[in-house]
């Protein structure tokens, strides 16, 4: 059944269950403070976060009689201060320049070589340099002239000084993994039901929750466009810093109060109810916008964090079940231990060779065992199959929460992308996939993001799309397109299959090589991530198995059964009992 805009109604339950934790209802939600704002100050703690073991750097100045090379090492080396400060880095410039050096974006490299040069020239090449933006999000590599730094000097008062600066935070890669963590932004999805992560980095100081309420207010981004979307007017920006006392956030933020309507407000403060969420020593948070105070329904400034899987009813229902085939009838429950589902296709064959559950875990579909139709039933209730769409070689079916069916069909022309909601069906162009040798999909459960490995000559590639929407969640266009790569070599030549390990992780199998076959962690984003105690090579593995949804384990698929990666690679294996095609719901 769907709502108003074709957004199938069950879905528009996990936002209702944000705003109802937030205590929120459809008006009311802004209040006038009686005699303008007011800020509660008590003797409990103000830092936002404590940045635990890591040494705090007390970066050191200038000194009289410094040579060229000396100054812009003393410059590279000031920018290492923490808690993060400009201030002494800035005393290595010019003065013409000290008050406009502001840099927003950061770049992190392996290693920098000593600075050579001139008197008034100097020269820094720096090795496995990679890019982060204005709001912490990974660019990638930084290759050829972009990973140099040329910088010119001039001398003041006896003194050499900077006079061009980057226009980035330069740091090693050691100090910045021992300082910046991965969280992410909220963003709503073009529906405005759903909430999007945008993985970000931001530092561990006490600067947290000001770091991701800044991002919030950056926005997502042109590129983009249709694909996510926030409530947060242009034009904000935070009041000096977001202070946190016993656990509240107090976020302020400088510009004109909102002139939203009911509903969007609501849709903003749980945009910053999970961003915020993620900060370990935020509970609760206040919001005031140009001095007007956002409030809960019942008048209470302080509002509750959350986060989206005690916020979403699919992580309840269907999140950590597995689901798969067993004598052509379709099984649920857990490794080891699957039985027949309640539905028609758990008491007749259904003539299938992979399926998809819906996220609500009400509907199953499956493509028919030639590969030329894709059907659904009910998954435990009584029902009538379906045949929803047909083609030449369909495979790899997943919902997304807006109940949008995807698939691939591999045709004599190449992959097409299709998709099937409500009774409508259409395909979606993806530069760098459509018409290619498609060997996988993946979709996001926000439906914001595709994922295929495409099969080439020479090498594989892992292609990320985004999924740019209407706002009744009709797809439009595949937008950002780009090959996922992590670090160079990272990433095997030669790709069997990929799978969520979070929603903003991914494990990467390769073709086995000598009998074992690697595995690679990635970001949704591209970047490398290191996962402790993952395993990173696997014998016999056909496949992988994994979820966005915390709790729900990572395996390969082996022919002796089920090999859980985050313990060692010798451990027993679970058998499949004869399970095949499994997959968890989405």
């Amino acid at each position: 059944m769907s709502g108003p805009g074709g957004v199938p109604l069950h879905r528009r339950t996990a936002l209702a269950a944000v705003l109802g934790g937030l205590g929120l209802a459809a008006s009311g939600c802004l209040s006038m403070p009686e005699s303008g704002p007011v800020v509660e100050a008590d003797g409990g703690s103000t830092s936002e976060a404590d940045p635990g073991t890591v040494a705090a750097i007390d970066a050191r100045g200038p000194e009289d009689g410094q040579s060229p090379s000396e100054v812009v090492q003393g410059f590279l080396d000031a920018m290492q201060a923490f808690p993060s400060e400009l201030a002494t880095a800035k005393l290595f410039l010019d003065p013409d320049v000290r008050s406009t050096w502001n840099p927003e974006r950061t770049i992190v490299y392996a290693e920098a070589s000593p600075p050579a040069g001139g008197t008034y020239h100097q020269r820094v090449v720096l090795t496995g340099a990679e890019e982060l933006d204005a709001r912490g999000a990974w660019q990638g590599r930084l290759t050829g002239t972009d990973a140099v730094l040329d910088l010119d000097l001039r001398e003041v008062d006896g003194q050499y000084r900077i006079v061009d600066p980057p226009d980035a935070l330069v740091v090693p890669e050691e100090w910045f993994s021992q300082r910046y963590e991965q969280v992410s932004l909220y963003f709503l999805d073009s529906t405005g039901t759903d909430l999007v992560p945008e993985p970000v980095y931001v530092s561990t100081d006490e600067k947290l929750a000001t770091a991701l309420v800044s991002g919030l207010l950056a926005g997502p981004g042109k590129a983009l466009t249709g694909v996510v979307q926030s409530m947060f007017p242009e034009g904000l920006r935070v009041d000096l810093s977001v202070p946190v006392s016993d656990g509240v956030a107090a976020v302020s933020l400088v510009g004109d109060p909102l002139a939203l309507g009911d509903e969007d407000v609501q849709r903003l403060l749980s945009q910053l109810s999970w961003t915020l969420g993620q900060g370990s020593s935020i509970q609760a948070f206040t919001l005031t916008v140009g001095g007007v105070a956002v409030r809960s329904v019942g008048g209470a400034e302080q509002i509750p964090v959350s986060s989206p899987q005690a916020d979403d009813p699919g992580y309840e229902r269907t999140g950590s079940t597995l689901f798969g085939l067993r004598d052509g009838l379709v099984v649920a429950g857990s490794p080891g231990d699957l039985g027949a589902v309640d539905g028609p296709w758990g008491a007749t064959p259904a003539d299938v060779r992979e399926i998809a559950v819906s996220l609500d875990g009400l509907t199953v579909a499956g493509v028919s065992s030639g590969g030329t139709a894709l059907r659904s039933a009910p998954l435990q209730q009584a029902g009538v199959t379906r045949t929803l769409l047909t083609g030449t070689d369909l495979h790899d079916p997943h919902w997304d929460r807006l109940g949008r069916l995807w698939v691939v069909d591999s045709t004599t022309a190449g992959a097409v992308v299709r998709w099937h909601r409500s009774g409508v069906t259409g395909t979606l162009e993806v530069p760098g996939v459509s018409g290619q040798d498609v060997g996988g999909l993946l979709v996001s459960r926000d439906g914001t993001r595709l994922l295929a490995v495409v099969h080439g000559s020479r090498r594989d590639r892992l292609v990320l799309a985004r999924v740019r929407s209407s706002a009744g969640g009709r797809p439009r266009a595949a937008v950002a397109v780009s090959d996922l790569q992590g670090d160079p070599g990272d990433l095997p030549s030669r790709l069997r299959d990929v799978a969520w390990t979070s929603e903003t992780s991914l494990t990467v199998l390769g073709r086995p090589v000598a009998g074992s076959s690697s595995l690679v962690s990635l970001g949704v984003d591209g970047s490398p991530v290191s996962v402790s105690g993952v395993t990173t090579a696997i014998s016999g593995s056909r496949s992988l198995l994994g979820s966005s949804v915390d709790g729900a384990g990572v395996y390969a698929v082996t022919r002796t059964g089920l090999a859980d990666l985050s313990v060692p690679a010798r451990s027993p294996r679970t058998s499949l009992d004869g399970a095949t095609a499994l997959t968890y719901a989405g």
